[in-house]
C-alpha cells in the first residue's frame, strides 16, 4: 500500500464520524525534514534522487448534500503552523464557489457552505487556499488546491427515457421470448451505497408477460398467445432504487405491447354449397359470382389461392382470385347452353399461398366448398349449320338457277319458324336472291367472273316469332370460269416492212391474251384468216408467233399500208377465236434494216407560227373565256327581287301618298275622263316594282267603243288579266292574323268581281256620308243610264 492510500484510508476514518468539525491541520517543522518518497532510483551520475516534505499536510473535505438546517453548513477547517493564534494571519480561499457558495473565516479558517449543495448538479468543487500575513499581505505558505467533494443521498427516483414504450411480438412464440428492453437511470451516485442501483419489477401484465430484474428486458411468459383472441397487451414496469429494498423511489413506465400475426389459421368457406345462375346468352369471359374463403389472419398471411378441383363444369368454367378482395370470382370459359345442360357441379378449393412450416401441424392450410351454377334459359338468336359457307358456280348458269341452301334453326325448346333475307349491302348488284323459307340462295342476275371471281355475301336467319333476334352467317361465292372470251393480241402493235425487205424477213413478233383462265392453262394458234401473197404467220407454239414477209421488195409509192387479218385460237372447249388485223405500213430503211420514212410525200405545213403567236392567241382565248363567265354570273344575279323591299308589300294595286287630297270638292285631283276614252290609254306597260324575268312582247287589245260603260270597260280588262298567264300579278290577296272589327263598307277589293254574274248595287254608298257622294253618283246612276 502506498502512502497515499494510507493516508486517504486515515482521513476518511478520522473524518467521517466526525462531520461537523472536521479540522486539517498544516504543521511547518523548524528544520525542513527531508523524506525519501519512494525507493531509490539510480541516476546516471551515480547520485540518489531525494524529496523534500512540503510543510502543507494537504488533503479533501467531504460534505453531505441536501442539507436541510438552518445555519450555514460547516465544511472544515484551515490551520497553519505558522498561526500563533494572534490574529496576524489572515486566510484566502478562492476557486469553484469561493465567496458564494464557500465562505472562509479569515482569522480561524473556518469554511462553511451558505446554501444547500445538489451533488446531481456537481460532485466536487476545487478550491485553493493561502494564509498571508495580514500586516504585510505577504504569503507565509505557499498557495495550494484542495477538493470539497459531495456524498450523495438517495433523493432521485429512477426515471425512464419514455412515458410509453411500444414494442411488438409475433403471436404463438415460445415462452421467454424477448419483446423489448427498457432502461431506466438514477441521478445518484453509482459509486456510493445503493443509491443508483436499480431493480426492475413489473406491477401490470402478468401472467402474460415478465421482466428481468437486473437487466428490463420483457419476456414473454405464456405459451400460445393467439392474436385472433387478443393483439393489444399493456404492461406497466417499475424501477426502483436502494436495489428493491424498502425505502427506495421508484419510478415507472407503460408499454404497449401488440402480437403481430403469423399463419396459424387456415382458410375457411363459411358455407359447404354455394348456389349460382347464369344466363344462356353469356358471353365467354363473363364473371357470373364470386366465392370467398374467411381467414383470421392478416395481410400476406391471410392471401388466398382459389382453383377448381374437381366437377362436370371444369371445361365450361374458370376461376380468378381477385388480389385485393381475396376473393374467387367465377367466369364462364365456354359457351353455354339450356338446352343441351342445365347445371353444372364444381368443387373450389381455397389455400393458402404463404403457409409458416413452424404450424404445419395446426392442420392442412385449405378448405373446399361445393359451387352448383344453374343455367338459365334464354330466347336465342337462330344458329347455323356453319360458321360459314362455300358455294362454287360456274358463270354460264341461267338466271334463277339455285347456287346453295343454308341452314339454321333456333335452339330454344320452342324452335320458332325462321326466315332467311340477304344483307344488300354485301350485294349493292342485286346479283344474288335468297328464299326466305328455306334458305335456298339463286341468282337473280347474270355471272361473269371476268368481272368478278368472289362474292362475299351475309345471309341474316331472323326468328319468325321475334325478329329481333336475328344471326348473320357468312356465304362466300366462288365463280367458276367459262370458256366464253376469244383471246385477242396483247398489245397494239405499229408494225412496218422495209422495201427492200426480202421473203421470210421477220418484220413482227405477236402475242395474245384471254380473260379466260382455263385449268390447263392459255394456248393460242395462230393463222392466217385468208392465203396472203405478201405475209405469212408463223406459230411458235408457245403463244406467240411470227410474222414474215412472202415476196421480195415492197413500193410505198405503190401501196403503203397493208392490212393482214390474223386469226386467234384457245385451245378450250368450247373453242373461241378471233381475228385481229395487222396493219403493216411500208417504210424505207437504211442497209441495217432501221426505218428512216415511212410516208409517201413529206406533208409540210404552209407556215409556222411562232411561240409568241401561240401565247397572243391562248390570251385572248382566255379573255374572251373570262368574260362569257362575267356576264354569266350577272346575268344569274338578276333576279325578280321587287323594288320594294318592305315585309309589308302585299301587292295590291294601291299606291300610298302623303297628301290625302282635297276632298269631293277637289275635281283636278282625277280625271275620269281617261277611262271613258280607252283610246287615250298608252300601251301596257310593264311593271315597275319587280324586274322582270323575259321580255315579251305586249298584246295589243281591241278598244271599247267610245260610248262603252266605264263598268264594262273594268270588266273586259279584269277578264283579260285574269285569263293572261304573262300579266304580273297586280292585285293579290293578303291574309292578316288580326282584321279587327268588321267594317260596315265592308270589301272594296276587286278580287272577287271578275266572278259576279250580276250588277253591283251601289246604293250604300250615300249611306257613308258626304265624302262619298262623289262615288255614289258615279256608281249609282249607272243603273238609271243602262235603264234608259
Amino acid at each position: 500500500m502506498t502512502i497515499y492510500q494510507f493516508l486517504l484510508l486515515f482521513l476518511l476514518w478520522v473524518c467521517l464520524p466526525h462531520f461537523c468539525s472536521p479540522e486539517i491541520m498544516f504543521r511547518r517543522t523548524s528544520v525542513p525534514q527531508k523524506r525519501i518518497l519512494g525507493a531509490r532510483v539510480p541516476r546516471s551520475d551515480g547520485k540518489i534522487l531525494h524529496r523534500q516534505k512540503r510543510g502543507w499536510m494537504w488533503n479533501q473535505f467531504f460534505l453531505l448534500e441536501e442539507y436541510t438546517g438552518s445555519d450555514y453548513q460547516y465544511v472544515g477547517k484551515l490551520h497553519s503552523d505558522q498561526d500563533k493564534g494572534d490574529g496576524s494571519l489572515k486566510y484566502i480561499l478562492s476557486g469553484d464557489g469561493a465567496g458564494t457558495l464557500f465562505i472562509i473565516d479569515e482569522k480561524t479558517g473556518d469554511i462553511h457552505a451558505t446554501r444547500r449543495i445538489d451533488r446531481e448538479e456537481k460532485a466536487f468543487y476545487t478550491l485553493r487556499a493561502q494564509a498571508i500575513n495580514r500586516r504585510t499581505l505577504r504569503p507565509v505558505e505557499p498557495e495550494s488546491e484542495f477538493v470539497i467533494k459531495i456524498h450523495d443521498i438517495n433523493d432521485n427516483e429512477p426515471t425512464f427515457p419514455e412515458e410509453i414504450y411500444t414494442a411488438s411480438v409475433p403471436e404463438m412464440s415460445v415462452v421467454g421470448t424477448s419483446v423489448v428492453q427498457v432502461t431506466a437511470t438514477d441521478a445518484d451516485d453509482p459509486s456510493y451505497g445503493n443509491s443508483a442501483r436499480v431493480i426492475y419489477s413489473i406491477l401490470q401484465g402478468q401472467p402474460y408477460f415478465s421482466v428481468e430484474p437486473e437487466t428490463g428486458i420483457i419476456r414473454t411468459a405464456l405459451p400460445n398467445m393467439n392474436r385472433e383472441n387478443r393483439e393489444q397487451y399493456q404492461v406497466v414496469i417499475q424501477a426502483k432504487d436502494m436495489g428493491g429494498q424498502m425505502g427506495g423511489l421508484s419510478g415507472t413506465t407503460t408499454v404497449n405491447i401488440t402480437l403481430t400475426d403469423v399463419n396459424d389459421n387456415p382458410p375457411r368457406f363459411p358455407q359447404n354449397t354455394i348456389h349460382l345462375r347464369v344466363l344462356e346468352s353469356s358471353p365467354v369471359g363473363t364473371a357470373i359470382g364470386s366465392v370467398k374463403a374467411t381467414d383470421a389472419d392478416t395481410g400476406k398471411n391471410a392471401e388466398v389461392e382459389y382453383r377448381i378441383i374437381d366437377g362436370d363444369g371444369t371445361d365450361m368454367f374458370d376461376i380468378i382470385t381477385e388480389k385485393d378482395t381475396q376473393e374467387g370470382i367465377i367466369t364462364v370459359k365456354k359457351p353455354l347452353d339450356y338446352e343441351s345442360r342445365r347445371l353444372y357441379t364444381l368443387k373450389v378449393e381455397a389455400e393458402n399461398t404463404h403457409v409458416d412450416p413452424r404450424f404445419y401441424y395446426l392442420g392442412p392450410f385449405k378448405d373446399t366448398t361445393i359451387v352448383k351454377i344453374s343455367i338459365e334459359d334464354v330466347d336465342e338468336p337462330p344458329v347455323f349449320s356453319r360458321s360459314s359457307y362455300l358455294f362454287e358456280v360456274h358463270e354460264d348458269i341461267e338466271v334463277g338457277t339455285i347456287i346453295g341452301t343454308v341452314m339454321a334453326r333456333d335452339p330454344d325448346s320452342t324452335s320458332s319458324p325462321v326466315r332467311f333475307s340477304l344483307d344488300r349491302h354485301t350485294d349493292l348488284d342485286r346479283i344474288f336472291n335468297i328464299h326466305s323459307g328455306n334458305g335456298s340462295l339463286y341468282t337473280s342476275k347474270p355471272l361473269d367472273r371476268e368481272l368478278s371471281q368472289w362474292h362475299n355475301l351475309t345471309v341474316i336467319a331472323a326468328e319468325i316469332n321475334n325478329p329481333k333476334e336475328m344471326t348473320r352467317v357468312a356465304v362466300f361465292v366462288r365463280i367458276l370460269d367459262v370458256n366464253d372470251n376469244a383471246p385477242q393480241f396483247a398489245v397494239f402493235y405499229d408494225t412496218f416492212v422495209c422495201e427492200n425487205a426480202r421473203p421470210g424477213q421477220l418484220i413482227q413478233t405477236i402475242s395474245a391474251v384471254d380473260k379466260d383462265d382455263p385449268l390447263g392453262g392459255q394456248k393460242f394458234f395462230f393463222s392466217l384468216a385468208a392465203v396472203n401473197p405478201n405475209f405469212t404467220v408463223q406459230d411458235n407454239e408457245d403463244n406467240t408467233a411470227r410474222i414474215l414477209t412472202r415476196k421480195n421488195g415492197f413500193n410505198r409509192h405503190e401501196i403503203s399500208t397493208y392490212l393482214l387479218p390474223v386469226v386467234i385460237s384457245d385451245n378450250d372447249y368450247p373453242i373461241q377465236s378471233s381475228t385481229g388485223t395487222l396493219t403493216i405500213r411500208v417504210c424505207a430503211c437504211d442497209s441495217q434494216g432501221n426505218m428512216q420514212s415511212c410516208s409517201a410525200e413529206a406533208l409540210l405545213l404552209p407556215a409556222g407560227l411562232s411561240t409568241g403567236a401561240l401565247i397572243a392567241i391562248l390570251l385572248c382565248i382566255i379573255i374572251l373565256l373570262v368574260i362569257v363567265v362575267l356576264f354569266a354570273a350577272l346575268k344569274r344575279q338578276r333576279k325578280k327581287e321587287p323594288l320594294i323591299l318592305s315585309k309589308e308589300d302585299i301587292r295590291d294595286n294601291i299606291v300610298s301618298y302623303n297628301d290625302e287630297g282635297g276632298g269631293e270638292e277637289d275635281t283636278q285631283a282625277f280625271d275620269i275622263g281617261t277611262l271613258r276614252n280607252p283610246a287615250a290609254i298608252e300601251e301596257k306597260k310593264l311593271r315597275r316594282d319587280i324586274i322582270p324575268e323575259t321580255l315579251f312582247i305586249p298584246r295589243r287589245t281591241p278598244t271599247a267603243p267610245d260610248n262603252a260603260d266605264v263598268r264594262d270597260f273594268i270588266n273586259e280588262r279584269l277578264k283579260e288579266h285574269d285569263l293572261d298567264p304573262t300579266a304580273p300579278p297586280y292585285d293579290s290577296l293578303a291574309t292578316y292574323a288580326y282584321e279587327g272589327n268588321d267594317s260596315i263598307a265592308e270589301s272594296l277589293s276587286s278580287l272577287e268581281s271578275g266572278t259576279t254574274d250580276g250588277d253591283q248595287n251601289y246604293d250604300y254608298l250615300r249611306e257613308w256620308g258626304p265624302r262619298f257622294n262623289k262615288l255614289a253618283e258615279m256608281y249609282g246612276g249607272g243603273e238609271s243610264d243602262k235603264d234608259a
